[in-house]
């Protein structure tokens, strides 16, 4: 059972940075998309960010876009979400995910999960 782990969450003011991190226990996903949710309280789960095995097919959503960047390490099994100039309606609980096909939006579409990390930015 691959395992996803999430770190790098953390309370940050409006206008600052973090960096995600998600590390793969094995080389799984390295041709497969890996993706980043997040889920604010009250809200359901939504789509932030993914990106290919290659690295030559990403997505974001709108709301991050300018803001946000994806990129993976594949010799570390590490996919990583630079989150830049971020903003209180950031905060959230943000989780990677990964499937062994394409890059895709829907949630439903991803096989492994990690437990999550807290992002909370100030106001």
């Amino acid at each position: 059972q691959v395992q996803l782990v999430e770190s790098g969450g953390g309370l940050v003011q409006a206008g600052g940075s973090l960096r995600l991190s998600c590390a793969a226990s094995d080389a799984t996903f390295r041709r497969g998309a890996m993706g980043w949710f997040r889920q604010a309280p009250g809200k359901e789960r939504e789509f932030v960010a993914a990106i290919s095995g290659s690295s030559l097919n990403i997505d974001y959503t709108d709301s991050v876009k300018g803001r946000f960047t994806i990129a993976r390490a594949n010799a570390k099994n590490t996919v990583y979400l630079q989150m830049n100039s971020l903003k209180p309606e950031d905060t959230a609980v943000y989780y990677c995910a990964g499937r062994l096909g394409a890059v895709v939006v829907s949630q439903y579409e991803y096989d492994y999960w990690g437990q999550g990390t807290q992002v909370t930015v100030s106001s």
